[in-house]
């Protein structure tokens, strides 16, 4: 199973602990994470079920590709990491 890891940061403002989840693409693995935690969910996607703006996914040190669909592959040894982006100056 894929290992889906939620930074400090987001800890904060909602209770998201590392998971392992299934699936052969990011959304599938996040959606198995999200049923167990409907207001994370809410929080990393918007109504549309794309990637919020201020988030950004990290999967095996690559950012995520499809920030609409999510559907970059996965591996079942896949780390995938779900941070708040950073901006500013």
């Amino acid at each position: 199973m894929a290992r889906v890891v939620f930074t400090a940061n987001l800890k904060r403002h909602i209770d998201c602990p590392p998971a392992e989840a299934d699936g052969g693409t990011v959304r599938e693995a996040l959606e198995a994470v999200f049923r167990g935690n409907e207001r994370l969910r809410g929080y990393v996607l918007d109504d549309q079920s794309a990637l919020r703006r201020h988030m950004a996914v990290v999967v095996d040190g690559r950012p995520l590709r499809d920030r609409v669909h999510l559907s970059d592959p996965i591996a079942p040894t896949s780390a995938i990491y779900v941070l708040q982006a950073l901006s500013g100056g």
